[in-house]
């Protein structure tokens, strides 16, 4: 299995949008998306009230090349957020047993 850690950090100002969109959009989707096997989406606190974070694990890198294709190593964001994202990471892992 595939642990992957997407991460963002919202343009200033634009938390709230962003917020509505993670929890209303993002969220429902990565938790209905096929070869996931478990989400655990990371809200902003008081202290980083501008980044957000999904930790995701993939049954396998070839569930998660099915749904972000053949570049799996760059973070890809949905068209709707780029105007609400200041910067994005993205890291994978082997699951350790």
């Amino acid at each position: 299995m595939i642990i992957r850690i997407f991460q963002v950090v919202t343009r200033p100002g634009k938390e709230e949008a962003f917020s509505r969109f993670f929890h209303d959009t993002a969220i429902p989707l990565m938790q209905g998306t096929p070869g996931i096997v478990q989400v655990l989406p990371g809200a902003a606190r008081p202290e980083t009230p501008r980044e957000f974070s999904f930790v995701m694990v993939w049954e396998s890198l070839d569930a998660l090349k099915a749904f972000v294709g053949e570049d799996y190593t760059t973070p890809h964001i949905d068209p709707a957020e780029e105007a609400l994202v200041e910067s994005r990471s993205i890291k994978h892992y082997d699951l350790a047993a």
